[in-house]
């Protein structure tokens, strides 16, 4: 049986860990830019929706669109976590560590998600279907 040590020499693993490392960093920058730029799009709509003096109107919105940027950022942070657990040779801590990572995102995404929409992701279908919206899934 071939092992990987057979089919690539030294060079090119350490090659491929190095495009994996740098692929993981570049997610993990795009998470952050995600995050920091719907933070400046959701903190600018809501001045404009200030200034037209929707002021309930604005809360709302704000922490909505706030919680989205957050939520897409979170995702590419966890794609890169994976990424970058791909790239070093997986041990059980590290494997342990990358789990509990995960487990918490995904918790964050889970009770971001709530916030936004103000019920339940199961339920959510049930709301569209009273609402009459037809592309629901």
């Amino acid at each position: 049986m071939m092992t990987s040590e057979m089919v690539l020499s030294i060079e090119a693993r350490a090659a491929v860990l190095h495009v994996l490392h740098w692929m993981a960093f570049g997610i993990e920058m795009l998470g952050v830019t995600v995050i920091v730029l719907g933070v400046i799009a959701a903190s600018g709509w809501s001045v404009i929706q200030t200034y037209r003096g929707e002021w309930n109107g604005a809360f709302r919105s704000y922490r909505a669109n706030l919680g989205r940027g957050i939520l897409l950022g979170l995702e590419f942070l966890i794609a890169a976590d994976i990424i970058g657990m791909v790239a070093i040779v997986p041990t059980f801590e590290r494997l342990g560590i990358l789990g509990l990572i995960i487990v918490i995102r995904t918790f964050l995404s889970f009770s971001l998600q709530i916030e936004i929409e103000g019920q339940w992701p199961w339920r959510r279908y049930r709301a569209d279907a009273q609402n009459g919206e037809k592309d629901v899934l």
